[in-house]
Parts: structure tokens; sequence; C-alpha cells
């Protein structure tokens, strides 16, 4: 059973932190693993990845760290300094394949069901 199941999201002021956590199952553990959050009314956008090293979104950089557990095949993105715009509901994603860019939606082969982060 492929499945990646997200949790950690919540509401918090801003300035606060969130830790999100990505399990995987199955084949939805890979190489490349990222996160990405959509907004309302916006498209979906990249924001973190792993790969052996790391890749962040200019929005997110310095203030979230991807990280990655490979026994507990879990992936993490520690959320601090967040602002109100940081607002969106988030998914982790896996993809089979390195090739291509990291931030490119339509490469990822599993998702997540999304967490919700709320910052006001």
């Amino acid at each position: 059973h492929v499945q990646l199941v997200e949790s950690g999201g919540g509401s918090v002021q801003a300035g606060g932190s969130l830790r999100l956590s990505c399990t995987a199952s199955g084949y939805a553990y890979s190489n490349l693993m990222g996160w990405f959050r959509q907004a309302p009314g916006k498209e979906r956008e990249a924001i973190a990845a792993f790969s052996g090293i790391t890749f962040y979104a200019d929005s997110v950089k310095g203030r979230f760290t991807i990280s990655r557990d490979n026994a507990k095949k879990t992936v993490y993105l520690q959320m601090n300094s967040l602002r109100p715009e940081d607002t969106a509901m988030y998914y982790c994603a896996s993809r089979l394949t390195a090739s291509g860019s990291w931030t490119q939606v339509g490469a990822y082969n599993y998702w997540g069901q999304g967490t919700q982060v709320t910052v006001s």
C-alpha cells in the first residue's frame, strides 16, 4: 500500500514554529522527497526538497528546514518565524526519478492528503 501521511499542522501566531511530519509506506518513500503548499486561490508551490542535498524556495529559505529519517521513512519540515503568508495547506510528495527541477509539481508520483497550517 503506497501512502504518504502528513501531520503536525495547526494554528500558530506569527513568529511561532511548527514541525510537520510525513511518514511514507510502500514505495512512496524515495530518494527525492518534497514539501509543497497551496493557499486558497493560488497554485501549489514547491517550498523544500531533500535528495541528499536540500533545496528551498526563496520565500522560506533561512526559516524552514527539511530533514529526513530513513529508518522511520519520515520527512520533516521544521518551520520557524512563521508569517501570515505561510498560511496554506501543506503537502508532502515523493518522486521516483530525480530528473528535472525539484519544483516541478507534475514530476512527483505520490502525494499526501495535506495538513493545514494557519498563521495569524
